[in-house]
């Protein structure tokens, strides 16, 4: 997974990398349709792509666009790619899995970043500034049997998404967990997350979760 990354677009890492495996799961036929929402550079659509599926990625950002559709030609894979927030390009379309990559990390004063690649991450005083839209609106963009796969950290309170996804009718539980060591972004922040009671006195890592949300048939 080596994507070509412009400036100010976030570059796959191991949250990416989580999500694939979760992709590579799913047991969909070839032909199914999958949204990947957040795209950045198309990596995650790419590799929906690789496996025969109709691809439709979407990210706010123009820069993540162009990159993603550079890395479609370059990779000579279908993809359609789409500008806008969230799932307001894709209104009234539905999907048999929906991919979900989204900013996450608790940002000091609720900050949420206008442009660049720190917009990939900042997330409110809680990670949960998009991760609530997409638990909101996620389901109803799923075909009976869609899946949507997410991805965030346990920062960000994965329980409180599991949640709201049962809430919502979904079948959901974290089905992936990883630990990694602290990229610069919390290491950064480390303070603050202490003084916060995000992170014990003694945590050195971040564990990385994914979420599988499924709308029964």
């Amino acid at each position: 997974m080596n994507p070509l990354v412009l400036p100010g677009v976030y570059a796959p890492q191991e949250d990416t990398e989580l999500l694939a495996g979760a992709l590579s799961d799913e047991p969909l036929p070839p032909g199914a349709e999958v949204l990947d929402v957040g795209t950045g550079t198309g990596a995650l659509a790419l590799e929906a792509a690789r496996r025969g599926f109709r691809v439709t990625a979407v990210d706010v950002s123009w820069g993540a666009v162009w990159a993603a559709r550079l890395n479609a030609r370059l990779a000579g894979l279908p993809v359609r790619i789409r500008h806008g927030n969230l799932f307001e390009p894709v209104r009234g379309e539905s999907y048999d899995l929906v991919l979900a990559n989204p900013p996450y990390v608790p940002a000091p004063d609720g900050r949420r970043a206008p442009r660049g690649a720190a917009r990939a991450w900042d997330a409110g005083d809680d990670g949960r500034l998009v991760v609530d839209r997409i638990c909101r609106e996620a389901p109803g963009l799923l075909r009976r049997g869609g899946v949507l796969l997410l991805v965030q950290s346990a920062l960000s309170a994965p329980d409180l998404t599991v949640g709201q996804l049962r809430a919502a009718g979904l079948k959901a539980a974290v089905t992936r967990r990883q630990r990694i060591a602290f990229g610069p972004v919390l290491r950064g922040r480390e303070r603050w997350l202490r003084e916060r009671g995000l992170l014990s006195d003694t945590e050195d890592k971040e564990e990385l979760v994914v979420v599988r949300a499924e709308l029964p048939v």
